[in-house]
């Protein structure tokens, strides 16, 4: 496959991934500056800003920032609006190996979206939150419905799980590094679809120390940050071996899946009260490691230039 065609299938994955995160990251907040009467709104903007990589000061931060930045930005692929746009943009040059569905599905986003921006100015931002979810979800509905399972769909899954690890960790970090701004441990777990699973597995009352184990390490939550590992994981293992003729005989051979893996057996071998104890350090190593990991596959698989970051992304 050629690496421009490669390169677009992996960011596409991320940038789909991304708008859909921030958004339910964005709607948690938002609902809670509603129903909290005694929250303070500048200190939580503020906070939501510098673990999204926007710092800004607190006398600064409040929701229409908020928004205007995390929203609505059409040059920031940072934001919903810039994301969903460069996933279509980067659609544009893939065409040859996407389905037609997904195509239109991405295209029909993006020409939707001064509409949902103009409803979402009027009457509140939700409407736009839940639309961004379900087309999201269709996306990658349709990657599984109608691609074969070739390096085109590896490279969209292996972007999509190693931005849902970076994401996830992020929303675990609004809770964890936030003080008493921060969102309730059911808000965090509605924020990334796992309030139902949660109560399904435990058959209880939403524990702080369950709930961090549950987004952290459990294998069959899609959205959890091992199960994300293990993907990316896996669609790494089945791209080298498509690519390295003795792969199977020489073990791990790419960078990309050397970092990935360190990092699902750190979350898989770690005690949970180790880990737990030490969370805020062992969210911070994993952003970085997305970060790594993304550097990792650029310049394994695609063409040599700078990666497409999207935020201040250091790795230290």
């Amino acid at each position: 496959m050629l690496s421009r065609i490669a390169e677009s299938l992996f960011w596409i994955g991320r940038y789909v991934e991304r708008a859909d995160d921030t958004a339910r990251i964005l709607d948690v907040h938002t609902q809670r500056l509603v129903e909290d009467p005694w929250i303070h709104e500048r200190r939580a903007c503020s906070n939501l800003l510098a673990l999204m990589g926007s710092p800004t000061p607190e006398a600064e931060a409040d929701t229409e920032r908020v928004l205007a930045t995390l929203a609505f930005d059409r040059t920031s692929p940072s934001s919903i609006v810039g994301a969903l746009s460069a996933a279509r943009e980067n659609a544009r040059g893939a065409r040859e190996v996407l389905s037609a569905e997904i195509w239109e599905s991405l295209n029909v986003t993006h020409n939707a979206l001064p509409q949902q921006r103009t409803m979402a100015r009027r009457y509140g931002p939700h409407s736009l939150f839940r639309f961004v979810r379900e087309r999201s979800a269709m996306v990658f509905g349709l990657a599984d419905a109608t691609m074969s399972r070739d390096e085109s769909w590896l490279f969209l899954i292996l972007g999509r799980s190693l931005e849902r690890v970076d994401m996830t960790s992020r929303i675990l970090s609004t809770r964890v590094l936030a003080g008493d701004a921060a969102p309730s441990w059911t808000l965090v777990l509605r924020s990334t679809g796992a309030y139902e699973p949660y109560l399904r597995t435990y058959r209880g009352m939403v524990n702080s120390s369950r709930a961090a184990e549950f987004l952290l390490l459990d294998r069959l939550f899609p959205r959890s940050v091992f199960a994300a590992l293990e993907q990316a994981e896996a669609c790494l293992a089945e791209l080298e071996r498509s690519t390295v003729r003795d792969a199977a005989r020489i073990g791990v051979t790419g960078e990309a899946h050397r970092i990935v893996g360190r990092a699902r057996t750190m979350l898989e071998f770690m005690g949970t009260p180790e880990l737990l104890s030490q969370l805020p350090a062992r969210l911070e190593e994993l952003q970085r490691t997305c970060s790594a990991a993304s550097a990792a596959v650029t310049h394994r698989f695609f063409t040599e230039q700078a990666p497409q970051v999207w935020v201040p992304e250091e790795v230290g």
